[in-house]
């Protein structure tokens, strides 16, 4: 796995947070628009904005929830190019420079129609795409696995990717994801899906609702079991926001028997690997 991950998902958190000391970075760096790597995941819960420098690591960027995409289709065209458009406006602020290009990702099996909508969204606010690939080999170009199973638990659902050598040689990509976590708590709750989503958020809250949503976890670790039955597979990474909920590593352990490692914030991982093929 990568050796510089952890300081790399340090870095990104610390961006994504608007932390201080980012412009000192960007004085000392000196990046212009045609030396950055941008890069625009587009999933079910959340849309993210990454700006990599040409060393791929990150100075700018923004993340907001927004219901735009469905189990990895674009639903929502108009919505998507506004939330894009307002977000790259953000970063150019802070940047202090236009965003021209950028790259997006697509979950493994989306109809190719699909995929060019993707880039439609982009070309919508107003950037080039510029290349296009699939979420579990641009988490690859992050983590720089040789062997083992990449597992992306977005908002609307869990890709699995294959990895021998270094090559993805197997992918799959199921509904369920964290959309499913949000509506388990809003029925047992009887709050809305709004409020729900908060709830499963908040850390004071997490440990109280982790047995209502541990079989949604255990779904997961049943549909990544299926796929890699057949595989010699002895290790797999987590990846995507959903699996920042506490607990959901050990459950898919349990569930699979195999060991799986949790790399720092998954929410961020994707992304990364998507700016970095740009």
């Amino acid at each position: 796995m990568n050796p510089n991950l952890a300081d790399l998902l340090t870095q990104t958190d610390r961006v994504m947070s608007g932390a201080n000391g980012l412009q000192a970075d960007l004085e000392e760096a000196r990046p212009s628009g045609n030396s950055v790597h941008v890069g625009v995941d587009l999933g079910t819960a959340y849309t993210v904005l990454v700006v990599l420098d040409e060393k791929h690591q990150p100075i700018a960027g923004t993340y907001q929830f927004a219901q735009i995409v469905r189990d990895g289709l674009v639903v929502d065209f108009v919505g998507a190019v506004d939330l894009l458009r307002k977000m790259k406006s953000q970063v150019e602020e802070k940047l202090g420079f236009p965003l021209t290009s950028a790259s997006s990702g697509y979950p493994p099996g989306v109809p190719q129609a699909e995929v060019r909508a993707t880039a439609n969204v982009l070309f919508g606010a107003g950037l080039d795409c510029t290349g296009l690939i699939d979420e579990p080999s641009a988490a690859n170009n992050v983590l720089q696995l040789k062997d083992g199973a990449i597992v992306d638990v977005g908002g609307g659902t869990t890709g699995i990717a294959i990895l021998k050598k270094g090559k993805v040689v197997y992918t799959a990509d199921e509904p369920t994801g964290g959309t499913h976590f949000s509506l388990v708590i809003a029925g047992s709750t009887g709050s809305t899906f709004e409020e729900a989503e908060e709830l499963k958020k908040d850390p004071k809250e997490q440990t109280r609702l982790f047995p209502v949503i541990r079989p949604v976890m255990e779904k997961v670790g049943t549909i990544v079991r299926r796929h890699i039955a057949g595989h010699k597979v002895d290790k797999i990474y987590l990846v995507g926001g959903t699996c920042a909920y506490p607990g959901m590593d050990q459950v898919i352990q349990e569930v699979t028997g195999v060991e799986t490692v949790l790399p720092g914030n998954p929410l961020f991982i994707t992304p990364l690997g998507i700016a970095m093929n740009n």
